[in-house]
């Protein structure tokens, strides 16, 4: 997936979604608010493929936290709660961060959290933390090239997922309608949930666009998508989009 857009996993409530501006506050996971301020220690980079030593550890409102230390940085993450304990080995997946995150039930600040589904703990059998009861999925993907994209035909009044970007510089708070497969899905990330959607069309940087949503679909469904585009999003921390559909009414057919 281009470098550009989102490639979000993260676990559930409002958890982050792109924290552009330091002074506004979101409801987070355990019901608190982000802040400006934090005291702990975390890189503004992803976290992708990491691994390292907990230094510390904390459970709260059905998440776990841990600092990692992977020798050469520390960083917290949070997923459903698991079972770790300090001195463990963890693994932690592709996160993202939620920056000047304030735990409400903690009462504590982080400056960088990276929320992800699930933490493999080293040595410990079923420690892979799993969703909260009734929590719709999340952080689940495909491969384009797993999915069939023929027959999708182009939304009546829109446009094909490259026919879009190929117009973006016009498009900023625009209403745009296009019809794909869902080939990404992160789920309860600041109120709302984050798709990506691809339909066959384009080249990489151009055949993937990501939206903001409050309905609830799978990988694989067929959609049709009607939102308003921004261009040029920067949510920090590397997160930047060149089109994204926000607030988006999305229907699977």
């Amino acid at each position: 997936m281009n470098a550009k857009h989102l490639r979000m996993l993260i676990p559930a409530a409002a958890l982050l979604a792109a924290v552009g501006c330091q002074n506004t506050t979101s409801r987070n996971a355990d019901g608190g608010m982000t802040a400006k301020t934090d005291s702990s220690q975390a890189p503004a980079t992803m976290t992708s493929g990491k691994a390292g030593k907990v230094l510390e550890t904390m459970s709260t409102a059905g998440y776990t936290y841990v600092r990692v230390d992977t020798g050469r940085e520390t960083f917290w993450a949070a997923a459903p709660e698991f079972d770790v304990e300090v001195g463990d080995k963890v693994s932690v997946p592709e996160g993202m961060p939620m920056q000047n995150y304030h735990s409400q039930t903690l009462n504590r600040d982080f400056n960088v959290v990276y929320f992800v589904p699930s933490v493999t703990v080293a040595g410990k059998e079923g420690t892979a933390s799993s969703l909260p009861s009734g929590h719709p999925s999340m952080g689940s993907n495909a491969k384009a090239q797993d999915l069939d994209f023929s027959g999708i035909d182009k939304a009546e009044g829109g446009d094909t997922v490259a026919g879009w970007f190929g117009k973006r510089t016009e498009l900023d708070g625009k209403q745009v309608t296009f019809r794909g497969k869902v080939v990404k899905v992160n789920n309860g990330i600041m109120g709302r949930n984050w798709i990506h959607v691809q339909d066959g069309t384009g080249e990489a940087g151009s055949n993937d666009l990501a939206v903001t949503t409050d309905a609830v679909v799978k990988v694989g469904d067929l959609v049709l998508v009607k939102g308003t585009a921004a261009i040029d999003k920067d949510f920090g921390a590397g997160y930047k989009y060149d089109l994204i559909v926000e607030n988006a009414e999305v229907a699977v057919q």
